[in-house]
């Protein structure tokens, strides 16, 4: 009887275990970006699963970080707000990471909000948070992949 209350015992931590492993597993990458003077931390989506996903069922998003959404290939990319808690504003960018166009979005919204020409990359931020700092269409973002 002892033993299987060890086992049984054990079987929560173990269950815990692959939990946090899974969660470790589904953090993505994250990099640096530069807009002007302020730094910004970006998780990375350049997979089609984690572009997908995106920021869906998030609570917050902390203050100087986004997501930069990686495509395939340049094109008329357009993001929705679908599952989405978080107002947020989207800045899409060329090959070279300049601003093309920026859109907020509401959030639970099925709205699309579409690059006005071809975008290599997206960035989500807090909504607002490009207004704020006066980042604008024409500016470029250092620290973009490969660039």
């Amino acid at each position: 009887m002892a033993a299987r209350k060890r086992q049984g015992a054990s079987l929560p931590f173990l269950f815990a275990a692959l939990l946090y492993g899974a969660a470790a597993l589904a953090q993505l990458p994250t990099l640096e970006l530069k807009a002007g003077m302020y730094l910004i931390r970006a998780e990375v989506a350049a997979d089609y699963a984690s572009r997908s996903r995106g920021l869906m069922h998030r609570e917050a998003l902390a203050p100087n970080a986004g997501m930069l959404f990686v495509f395939d290939e340049p094109a008329a990319h357009c993001m929705w707000m679908k599952n989405t808690l978080v107002p947020l504003s989207v800045a899409f960018l060329d090959d070279g990471g300049g601003i093309i166009n920026i859109a907020d979005m509401t959030p639970h919204s099925e709205q699309a909000h579409c690059a006005a020409r071809p975008a290599r990359y997206a960035l989500e931020m807090n909504r607002g948070w490009f207004a704020a700092r006066g980042i604008k269409p024409g500016m470029r973002l250092g620290g973009i992949p490969g660039r």
